[in-house]
């Protein structure tokens, strides 16, 4: 979840006049337009905070799945990518992209915002590999059935969507039979505390079951950023809903040589409970 007083997101809170928060179930469309609206508005402050960590400035990307550090290159969660068509659903400004690209894979990077988005093409502009950019939701992918070989998203769209179950059979529609979708969010039982990476967010506060999602809102109670909640058992259905068998279900452990926070992520949570789940997920033969 996000903090309106958190200094790293100053641009965005300002533009977009967030003033409070609100828990409340939240549409599609409402959804879609706040995710926009906040990924255009924070782009900026975005990449000053995390761009070094996750590569977006690098020529060449990174595949950064997490906050912990867990890189494609050292994990192989999508397997061997060379030669392999890849969609990346929420790509931003598309470093994991662009790493795929540079492995040998043709990449295709999807996201809602344009201010994201234009951070990748300036990337681009500064070498290294090119890969096409789509803007577009998640729950309704502009792309024929059977287009990919392997799809897949570090804490794009899915946590951010009001309907995940329609993300997991948009992208099963799209996944060529025996196609990897692996995607990363944050750990569902990060719900139940605060969003804080201090001593404070140690402490259980909130209902693990209770779905409804946390809504930051401006004076007049318009949606200014939004995250949706579905516990494991949740992510888990979907997916299988959709047609596709849960392989697995990684949870990172913080390593011993990352001691910077971002946001609710730090040494001190991540020494007691996990912050992200990768659900690794195939599409039957």
């Amino acid at each position: 979840m996000s903090d309106t007083s958190d200094d790293r997101h100053a641009t965005a809170i300002s533009a977009l006049g967030t003033s409070g928060v609100s828990r409340t179930r939240i549409g599609t469309e409402a959804s879609e337009r706040a995710s926009r609206a906040w990924w255009d508005a924070d782009a900026d402050d975005y990449h000053r905070t995390h761009g070094e960590f996750l590569g977006v400035d690098s020529s060449a990307g990174e595949f950064v799945w997490c906050p912990e550090g867990l890189h494609e290159g050292d994990v192989h969660l999508l397997g061997d990518v060379t030669g392999k068509r890849i969609l990346e659903v929420g790509c931003g400004s598309a470093p994991c992209a662009r790493w795929l690209a540079g492995q040998g894979a043709e990449v295709v990077g999807l996201d809602i915002s344009m201010g994201m988005l234009e951070r990748g093409l300036g990337a681009m502009d500064r070498g290294g590999p090119r890969v096409p950019l789509v803007q577009a939701g998640a729950e309704a992918l502009p792309f024929a059935d059977g287009s990919f070989d392997l799809a897949c998203s570090a804490f794009g769209a899915v946590p951010f969507v009001a309907d995940s179950a329609r993300v997991m059979r948009e992208v099963a529609r799209v996944l060529r039979p025996g196609g990897l979708w692996v995607f990363a969010v944050n750990h569902p039982i990060r719900w139940i505390f605060p969003d804080d990476p201090g001593p404070r967010g140690l402490t259980a506060t909130l209902p693990y079951f209770d779905r409804t999602p946390y809504v930051e809102v401006d004076a007049d109670g318009t949606p200014t950023y939004v995250e949706h909640h579905r516990t494991v058992g949740d992510r888990v259905r979907e997916a299988v809903a959709a047609g596709l068998e849960v392989r697995d279900i990684v949870e990172p452990e913080w390593p011993e040589w990352l001691d910077r926070e971002w946001g609710q992520w730090s040494p001190l949570r991540g020494q007691l409970f996990p912050g992200t789940a990768i659900f690794v997920t195939r599409k039957p033969a």
